[in-house]
């Protein structure tokens, strides 16, 4: 991944920012372990062939509107036409280095917020979704974790009886810069055990990002370990973005999880940190959408854009995208007391 930062100006100076991102997928295996072996390896090798160097607008590591923000004194349809123009650029300076960008990628926006993509610079383009982002709110009631379990009806508190029982012998502990160093290695297996059985991947983690983002980020990113008779057996990791939290990546013996309940454990630490905090979401984004609605997530429908070099296989790009995104079914659970689905006008299933 080589990243890029965008500034966009007017006469007054700085008036918006936006991030783009060049990934080179060509050593990755993308389509996971879950397909079957023939599937899998005609995907890959189309992939890495026609769509394995990507230039996204936005921010591949998180889920949402994480691509651009203006000053009130823009028109939105003028920044979206100078970030084009700056995409543009980049991708002549990556070809002048022998790469060419085989695809071109908006992401993501709610269905409100695709109203501004529509004029003729997008005219090109293909809008799909895919997996929803699930997001978790916070009512402004609950205070401690305790108020969550009391609105759960009494199917989802049982779970979460059954889950925080399985967990007895587990440790959680927050570590340190330090911690996470001496831990690398573990820390990256367990983390690669989770990352090759997802449905699909566009990149792997580097084995010191989560050292470099601890650096960097120090107490806005927070790294949690799970212990089992002082044996690093898991992990979660959470970003601090406002006023809310954004989980991240995380890592398990499959094993132990399994017969710990481990990952349900560490949906329902997340919200309690995020209830004590005084955080408005968690945002859990993608993957493991009904475990996570489960526990209360609402599923967010996001869109993006995106355009191939090629104008023939461009014109195929429904057909393509249908056949390279993995197809999942999932049923939305209700947990809560009250809960009577509705979806309100921002895309938003409650």
């Amino acid at each position: 991944m080589t990243c890029f930062f965008i500034g966009i100006h007017d006469a007054k100076g700085l008036a918006g920012i936006a991030i783009a991102q060049f990934l080179d997928l060509g050593d990755v295996t993308s389509f996971g372990e879950r397909d079957s072996c023939f599937r899998r390896k005609v995907r890959d090798f189309a992939f890495r062939r026609f769509t394995s160097h990507i230039l996204i607008i936005g921010n591949n590591m998180l889920t949402g509107q994480n691509t651009f923000r203006f000053a009130d004194r823009i028109d939105i349809k003028e920044g979206l036409i100078a970030i084009d123009n700056a995409a543009t650029q980049i991708k002549r300076d990556l070809h002048a280095k022998g790469m060419k960008t085989h695809l071109t990628i908006w992401k993501d926006f709610t269905e409100p917020e695709t109203a501004a993509f529509a004029f003729g610079l997008f005219d090109d383009y293909y809008k799909f979704s895919t997996q929803p982002n699930m997001v978790f709110d916070i009512c402004e009631s609950w205070h401690a974790e305790n108020d969550y379990v009391s609105a759960l009806n009494k199917k989802y508190r049982d779970q979460y009886k059954r889950a925080r029982k399985k967990n007895d012998g587990i440790t959680m502990r927050k570590l340190s810069l330090q911690e996470i160093t001496s831990n690398a290695d573990k820390i990256y297996e367990l983390y690669f055990t989770v990352a090759r059985n997802a449905p699909f991947n566009t990149f792997w983690l580097s084995r010191n990002h989560f050292v470099a983002l601890k650096e960097f980020l120090g107490d806005k990113f927070l790294f949690y370990g799970y212990f089992l008779d002082e044996e690093l057996i898991g992990f979660d990791t959470l970003i601090k973005n406002g006023e809310s939290m954004d989980t991240y990546f995380l890592g398990y013996n499959e094993n132990i999880q399994r017969d710990k309940m481990l990952y349900l454990n560490m949906l329902y630490n997340m919200i309690a940190y995020s209830i004590n905090k005084k955080f408005r979401k968690v945002i859990f984004a993608r993957t493991a959408l009904e475990i996570k609605s489960s526990v209360g997530a609402k599923p967010v429908y996001l869109f993006g854009y995106i355009k191939h070099c090629n104008r023939l296989l461009n014109f195929f790009m429904p057909k393509l995208f249908a056949f390279f995104e993995p197809q999942l079914q999932w049923h939305e659970r209700h947990p809560f007391k009250d809960a009577a689905p509705q979806v309100s006008s921002d895309g938003v299933k409650s």
